[in-house]
């Protein structure tokens, strides 16, 4: 197991989901997802505090690409159009990896409560860091609230939607998700 070989975090990601997919979370351990991913238990350690953790690799950065682009969205850009700048930023980090991933991972979610509950708080997160950053650009609080709800849930379906859909698609994310903020934005319209 050379030590010197780039890229742990994302490997030892995708041995846990894999794992979790062909065994189950319970089942899993945190020294089969080590030898898994071509690295020793303590370099598992220096990237991840459990094997939770796992599920919400990049999290930090996703949340700070989400309010970076409603940040740096124009001054006259409403709260959607500041999320959907938000949603556009972090869709560029999203590659092909990520999209393999995702359907494996939807699955080892939906077979354990544990990860449910972590996905849910993942969701959280990021719903907290566009509300912030929409209250940084004046946006009222309950506004900025609603907002920033809906660009996790825009997110969330588009990332399904791509993950999931033709793979002939070259598109990105992006499309995906814009296009689920503006369902979402529909919807909400029809609530009277």
């Amino acid at each position: 197991m050379a030590r010197w070989q780039p890229g742990a975090p994302q490997r030892l990601v995708v041995a846990a989901v894999d794992l979790f997919t062909e065994q189950g979370y319970d089942a899993t351990t945190v020294t089969q997802i080590a030898e898994r991913a071509g690295v020793t238990k303590s370099t598992f350690f220096r990237h991840f505090s459990d094997k939770r953790e796992l599920l919400v690799a990049g999290q930090e950065t996703l949340s700070k690409l989400l309010a970076e682009g409603i940040t740096e969205a124009p001054e006259s850009a409403g709260p959607l159009q500041a999320v959907a700048a938000g949603l556009e930023l972090a869709s560029s980090a999203m590659g092909p990896a990520n999209r393999e991933l995702g359907p494996r991972l939807k699955a080892a979610v939906a077979a354990s409560t544990e990860l449910q509950e972590r996905d849910a708080l993942k969701s959280v997160g990021l719903a907290a860091a566009m509300t912030a950053a929409l209250i940084a650009r004046g946006v009222a609080e309950p506004t900025a609230h609603l907002a920033g709800e809906l660009g996790v849930l825009a997110f969330k379906r588009g990332y399904a939607r791509w993950s999931e859909g033709d793979r002939d698609d070259t598109g990105g994310l992006a499309p995906h998700a814009l296009a689920a903020l503006e369902e979402l934005r529909a919807a909400t319209a029809s609530l009277g």
